[in-house]
């Protein structure tokens, strides 16, 4: 049972990965008055399933932002504890049909995306439109660029791989794209259009962290309660659907 202050449903979480994100998540939790009675550092994880469920029991979701090569053991753990899992890893892509095929099997509930950033979540339908309007001409050739920090492992990123999957529907040849690791960057993406004599471009640019936080917030209070698994988009088109409904 969820609990409510001031109409507010307040969470139980356990944040599993404490870099940089996860203690932006903890941060923004901590504002939003949700609990965190579990923090489990990437570099504290055993590996073992059982112990790592038992830490997880009463809780009323987990936030992954750890390493991809932990996402398994830790949606097995999430199934044995009773847990919603909200998976914002990335470089776990060979694994990804393994692990939600198991959670869904299982009955179990997960959120999964490679960028929980609404913005970007909403940056993904304007390029998708984009791509099946330019693709009705011959002038123009699509392109991807993202941009992170120096300390990101996976390139291209989740990110980048998303946008790519997108224009792929509406173009048959391969995109290239390209990756830039540097410095504090939080993450740039640009979708270009370029034709002999014109170019378009849409960029989504994020200035900090928080944004992301805060969509992975959202889907662990969105996934508490329910089975299945989603991924960020359709929990974005259910909440527009919602609003849309009460206008």
């Amino acid at each position: 049972m969820l609990k409510k202050s001031k109409g507010v449903v307040i969470l139980k979480l356990g944040l599993i990965g404490f870099g940089g994100m996860g203690r932006v998540v903890a941060e923004r939790a901590n504002l939003q008055g949700h609990e965190i009675p579990v923090v489990i550092r990437s570099s504290d994880a055993t590996g073992d399933v059982d112990e790592l469920a038992k830490r997880l029991e009463g809780l009323d979701a987990v936030i992954d932002f750890s390493i991809g090569e932990a996402v398994a053991t830790n949606a097995r753990a999430c199934l044995m504890a009773n847990v919603a899992l909200v998976e914002g890893t990335t470089g776990w892509n060979d694994l990804r049909a393994k692990v939600l095929s198991e959670i869904t099997e299982a009955g179990g509930a997960c959120v999964h995306a490679a960028n929980f950033s609404i913005g970007v979540n909403l940056f993904y339908r304007m390029v998708s439109r984009a791509g099946e309007l330019c693709a009705n001409f011959d002038l123009y050739a699509p392109f991807v660029e993202e941009a992170h920090h120096s300390r990101k492992r996976d390139a291209p990123s989740g990110t980048a791989l998303g946008l790519l999957d997108l224009l792929a529907s509406s173009y048959a040849e391969e995109i290239p794209v390209a990756s830039t690791r540097a410095g504090f960057i939080p993450g740039t993406h640009t979708v270009g259009f370029d034709s002999e004599f014109d170019q378009i471009t849409l960029t989504h640019t994020a200035r900090a962290r928080g944004g992301f936080a805060d969509g992975a917030l959202l889907a662990a209070s969105w996934i508490a309660n329910r089975r299945g698994v989603y991924e960020f988009g359709e929990v974005l088109d259910e909440i527009i659907r919602e609003k849309a409904k009460g206008k």
